[in-house]
């Protein structure tokens, strides 16, 4: 008898329950129909829908899309109108249709209990939410260009996921949507802004599809690989960009930095050399090489390099010092000869008179870089026996 009571107790519990959700669903669906209180009508059916019971129930899911289809058609119409509204509430809404027919259609497509699958809503759903689904690369380009990266992710995010959601399947997005991989770079973009490596990485490989923009993608793989301290990552990044895109300003500087970083001098010239063979007249190649030359003791090589980049540039105010300091180097070598006859003085002497106008160029150039400059300029002086230069490089010494 005890337990006739209870179940009757819990039949007259979940009759109680399922009227009072009957009573909220009328009564959303009023709002919907009525056009007003859709924001609330809309809550009612997301509470329901925290409950497990009511998340099987189609009205209820049936009803929140109604309520936010018609916010949007009403937010929609008033920009057409060109009455005040919110561009960003709009998008929201667009997306908010997506996310809700996504999750129905799981719903949609539960066997029965003959263990069938009967689709009632799925072409429909999908013919609705294909129309629209432009307005989500919209969203996504609206945000990027307010640099709302956040919001610029996930509505690229949502656009993408599209293609392999079983709601679309008919569409074979994946095939025939050519603005995929171009979503796939704005939302990696969007993923690097925010510095969210899982973001950055998640459509790598759909966005390297987008060729047109691969030297900046790979770009921002390799400063995401970096900023998570993988160097073997970055390095290989670093090596994939100057190999599709040698003249990029981004791969060639911080390989040969990585290189002589380490004291792989001779790696760096490898790289040096394949690069120049793409662009012989590079000032930035040039210069490396010259750079490279000066800093392992090739004097004379580095002279030649230099002064066909200064043919070419005669401004750059480092190109200026590599030429100074190559003479003033050789001069160095020549002073601490052990034989130090009258011919090895002359020579040393005209190697410093050599570097001396590279040299004073540079202090013009470059004042603040006196710590190049101001040492070489007093040996300069001092040995070719220029007073007056010798004494006001002498005072700057003391300051």
């Amino acid at each position: 008898m005890k337990r006739l009571f209870l179940i009757f107790t819990a039949l007259l519990c979940f009759l109680g329950v399922s009227f009072a959700q009957k009573k909220v669903i009328s009564q959303a669906r009023t709002y919907v129909k009525s056009g007003k209180e859709l924001a609330k009508a809309e809550k009612m059916m997301s509470d329901l829908l925290k409950d497990s019971v009511s998340r099987t129930n189609e009205k209820v899911w049936l009803t929140l899309f109604d309520a936010v289809k018609k916010q949007y058609e009403q937010g929609n119409e008033k920009l057409y109108l060109k009455q005040k509204y919110d561009t960003a509430s709009l998008f929201t809404t667009a997306r908010k249709m997506f996310t809700i027919l996504e999750a129905f259609d799981s719903l949609d497509a539960r066997p029965n209990k003959k263990g069938e699958v009967e689709l009632k809503y799925r072409d429909k759903h999908a013919e609705f939410l294909n129309t629209y689904r432009p307005n989500l690369y919209n969203a996504g380009s609206y945000h990027l260009r307010k640099s709302n990266f956040q919001e610029a992710y996930t509505y690229f995010d949502t656009y993408i996921d599209c293609a392999g959601q079983p709601l679309f399947e008919k569409y074979k997005y994946a095939d025939s949507d050519t603005l995929l991989p171009q979503a796939a770079f704005y939302a990696l973009y969007a993923g690097y802004r925010l510095k969210d490596a899982q973001k950055v990485f998640k459509y790598q490989t759909l966005a390297e599809g987008d060729s047109a923009r691969l030297d900046n993608i790979i770009q921002y793989l390799a400063e995401t690989h970096l900023m998570q301290k993988d160097t073997a990552a970055y390095v290989k990044e670093l090596l994939r960009g100057f190999d599709t895109h040698p003249s990029h300003p981004f791969f060639f500087p911080r390989l040969i930095d990585y290189y002589n970083g380490r004291g792989e001098t001779d790696t760096a010239m490898v790289f040096i050399d394949r690069a120049l063979a793409t662009d012989s007249v590079s000032q930035l190649y040039l210069f490396a090489k010259s750079s490279a030359l000066l800093n392992t003791g090739r004097y004379e090589e580095c002279i030649n390099v230099t002064q066909k980049l200064l043919a070419l540039n005669d401004s750059l105010p480092e190109a200026n010092c590599n030429m100074g300091l190559a003479y003033y180097n050789k001069a160095l070598q020549l002073d601490k000869a052990t034989q130090r006859g009258r011919k090895n003085r002359r020579a040393a002497n005209e190697m410093y008179a050599k570097a001396r106008p590279y040299m004073e160029r540079y202090r013009q150039m470059a004042p603040e870089q006196k710590a190049k400059w101001l040492p070489a300029l007093y040996t300069i002086y001092l040995n070719l026996n220029m007073g007056k230069e010798f004494e006001e490089i002498d005072r700057l010494r003391g300051q």
